[in-house]
């Protein structure tokens, strides 16, 4: 019976590179068919928690660069669909199944004075559905299925978006204009799939990976490349293919702009990273010195220019969405160095920003339930009513400028390095440069908050199933600002793995 037990257990264990993408896939269907506004939170919140518990133990397994090759249906891969994990998606996988679990609780009051009651079974299903297409499209090693989980996370994300229509009808517009540029993005990068397909007869990320060591890279291959780099480039929200990103952030109810602020871009930008160097492989981006004159130009514009406009915005949500915008510059430019301290610094920041900026939405998501709005006159004071609240939001806007101490100083302090390794010591300024200009806008939230007397003296705190989200999130901009080690150590192996493309053996599993 024993033997039984521990096979049982094995065999649990080979599965787990599909069971984080397969058990919120499952649970969103079972919300509909239910159909209770009961059951549906707690279906939601387990399959969330089973994934992020899933994620740490195959983070775990790759961290010191092995790699897991899951084959589904039994069909060897390139024929069959592969699931691939190494400590580059492993780590991201963490990242998008934390935030999604510790996410939840704090939906329970946030989405009540934000979501028609109506709506609160359909919200729960399609978080679940964007989930599962986030964390499919970083598990999946098949070209094509990246687009397929894309979708299922981009038509869902459209929903939860426009569900902020109950506070402000623009959420509609916002989600139009999402779905329109999603959609692009989406087209172009199934056109690159497309030539990708065309010039090497594969879908297989290893395979299409091995033709073109093998083969070269011809125009075909060439064209793939630069669609893909743009249809990622929309959803990413490079500057300037970032006009979707602020009116989304700013009118999807405060959860969604929690979840998708920590995890959606981040999520491109992984699959940029993938393609870039796993599929193309660094010889090949060497051979297209463009890449670095046109990504690092447009991170420091982004950088600057997105930081500038936040620091006049007049409402938190939107100068927290450009924030965003500022911060997507500063991994690019750690992608742009094309080296192993640039990509560890890129990758890094990719989590530091995604628990930072998780912290700050979830707090401004306070703010509004109390006050109704995230305008700068709607909450004014409310750091002397709203004391916890206020003072995480001031903990993880120290980690957004950087301030030593804290997640967001590491990342940056990497990216420094990595310039100055090169020699690039204007590029060293500029990050610390722009990272004043982030100084000027959190301040300006620090003086809304405390520097005014409150409109309404009588406001209350946010309930405790909105504050322990908040200050775990905001705690951990801290913890991994003093305690570096899981975070750089899953950098470091990620952008080795990255830069060696699929060279790196792994433990292959047939199922």
């Amino acid at each position: 019976m024993a033997t039984e037990h521990v096979h049982v257990a094995r065999t649990l264990m080979d599965h787990l590179p599909v069971l984080v993408v397969l058990v919120p896939f499952l649970a969103a269907p079972l919300t509909v068919l239910l159909g209770s506004q009961r059951l549906a939170w707690p279906i939601a919140f387990v399959s969330s928690l089973v994934s992020f518990l899933i994620s740490i133990k195959l983070l775990m397994q790759v961290i010191d660069g092995g790699v897991i090759s899951y084959h589904i249906g039994g069909w060897a891969p390139p024929l069959g669909i592969e699931y691939r994990i190494d400590a580059a998606n492993a780590f991201v996988l963490l990242l998008v199944s934390a935030i999604g679990t510790i996410v939840m609780p704090y939906t329970v009051q946030s989405i009540k004075s934000e979501i028609s009651e109506r709506h609160h079974t359909l919200f729960y299903t399609m978080y679940l559905l964007c989930f599962t297409g986030l964390l499919g499209v970083v598990a999946t090693g098949d070209a094509f299925n990246v687009f397929v989980f894309l979708e299922i996370s981009s038509l869902s994300t459209y929903v939860l978006v426009a569900m902020g229509a109950k506070a402000d009808k623009r959420a509609l517009t916002a989600a139009y204009d999402y779905l329109i540029m999603g959609t692009i993005g989406a087209t172009f990068f199934v056109i690159g799939i497309g030539f990708l397909y065309a010039g090497t007869g594969t879908l297989n990320m290893a395979d299409i990976a091995a033709h073109i060591s093998t083969n070269g890279a011809d125009r075909t291959i060439e064209t793939a490349f630069a669609f893909i780099v743009v249809g990622m480039g929309l959803k990413v929200a490079i500057y300037p293919l970032h006009l979707w990103l602020p009116n989304a952030y700013t009118y999807a109810p405060s959860a969604v702009t929690s979840f998708l602020a920590a995890t959606a871009t981040k999520v491109a930008i992984y699959v940029l990273l993938r393609f870039m160097f796993s599929v193309f492989q660094p010889d090949f981006l060497f051979e297209i010195n463009a890449l670095r004159w046109i990504m690092i130009p447009l991170a420091l514009v982004a950088m600057f220019a997105a930081s500038l406009i936040a620091v006049f915005q007049s409402d938190l949500k939107r100068m927290l969405a450009y924030s965003s915008i500022a911060q997507i510059g500063y991994i690019l430019l750690g992608i742009g160095l094309l080296s192993a301290t640039g990509l560890s610094g890129a990758i890094v920041h990719l989590f530091n920003h995604g628990i930072t900026k998780a912290a700050l939405f979830m707090g401004v998501g306070a703010l509004v339930l109390r006050s109704g709005s995230s305008f700068y006159a709607r909450i004014e004071g409310m750091g002397k009513v709203m004391p916890w609240t206020s003072f995480a939001i001031v903990i993880a806007g120290l980690s957004l400028i950087g301030v030593p101490g804290t997640a967001g100083f590491i990342s940056k302090w990497v990216l420094v390095q990595a310039a100055l390794e090169q020699g690039w010591w204007p590029i060293a300024l500029a990050v610390v440069a722009s990272s004043l200009l982030a100084i000027i806008y959190v301040w300006r939230v620090i003086e809304v908050l405390y520097m005014a007397q409150p409109a309404d003296p009588t406001r209350r705190e946010a309930p405790l199933s909105m504050l322990i989200p908040l200050w775990i999130m905001a705690l951990s901009t801290i913890w991994f600002g003093l305690d570096t080690d899981m975070t750089m150590s899953a950098a470091r192996a990620a952008a080795d793995g990255l830069l060696n493309g699929f060279s790196i053996g792994g433990t292959s599993v047939g199922h």
